[in-house]
């Protein structure tokens, strides 16, 4: 997700809060002998997990992402780390797919939060009431069921036809709060509204993977009971050392909730 260099006070951090949430691929599991091209938001690019890679920039790739932790130890042929912080299908279609041929084997996604602008809905629910918060989810949803389905047709047959021998997971997002906890900030009618617009997330980009053929990773069960107000955390809430990192699956998030779920579905 697109990520502003945030100062001031909770409207611009939000700003950074961006979940940043054809046919059929070969049904051979990816294999070491081919390469492995990485694309995405910044859940893919592991923002708020630290240890980036300087020469990656505004993009923020971390060396504890779940993409750059298979490729250690899968050692593929080649790897791409091309997942970008505020990446929306739009730029994963102008900037990420150069490294894609038909050498490739395997492809990882993590896209379609931006799209859906959850960073102005978590700004409108962490400052706004209830109703108002409610209706921004509402919006988002409307969004995802609507429009998004053909954003990310777009993407996966650009995918698809760039590299026609890879296995292509595309990863979901975790819902964000561990509900019916005390926990500062949010009312619970907030939480579990931004829960259930995750869930309405995954589930729609799940469909349109399942059309293409491809195999979705779904973190949400791992994620379960370390969400934020567990009390084990694996995201982020308001991180005030570094802003930009809120919202963001930390590195224990990467190593024990996306890494698995990446190395089970890349076969």
């Amino acid at each position: 997700m697109r990520r502003s260099r945030l100062v001031g006070f909770v409207a611009p951090l939000l700003l950074a809060l961006g979940l940043g949430f054809t046919q059929a691929v070969s049904a051979q599991a990816a294999s070491n002998s081919g390469g492995y091209v990485a694309l995405g938001d910044s859940y893919a690019s592991g923002v708020g997990s630290g240890s980036y890679i300087s020469s990656s920039g505004s993009c923020d790739r971390s060396t504890k992402a779940a993409a750059y932790l298979w490729n250690a130890a899968h050692s593929p042929a080649s790897f791409a780390f091309n997942a970008c912080s505020g990446a929306t299908t739009d730029d994963v279609m102008a900037n990420q797919l150069g490294s894609l041929d038909s050498s490739t084997s395997l492809v990882s996604i993590s896209i379609g939060g931006n799209d859906a602008g959850f960073a102005n809905v978590m700004q409108t629910c962490v400052l706004y009431s209830d109703s108002t918060c409610l209706s921004a989810i509402s919006s988002a949803e409307s969004y995802i069921t609507s429009t998004l389905p053909g954003k990310l047709d777009t993407v996966y047959n650009a995918i698809h036809s760039k590299a026609p021998n890879a296995r292509v997971v595309v990863v979901g997002y975790p819902r964000f709060y561990l509900l019916g906890q005390t926990c500062l900030g949010l009312s619970d009618t907030k939480r579990s509204a931004i829960n259930d617009a995750a869930d309405i997330l995954d589930n729609t980009i799940q469909t349109r993977v399942s059309a293409h053929g491809f195999v979705f990773g779904d973190v949400r069960t791992p994620f379960s009971t370390h969400e934020i107000c567990s009390g084990s955390s694996w995201l982020h809430s308001t991180n005030w050392l570094d802003l930009t990192e809120s919202y963001h699956p930390t590195a224990d998030g990467q190593s024990g909730g996306y890494l698995p779920v990446l190395t089970n579905a890349a076969g």
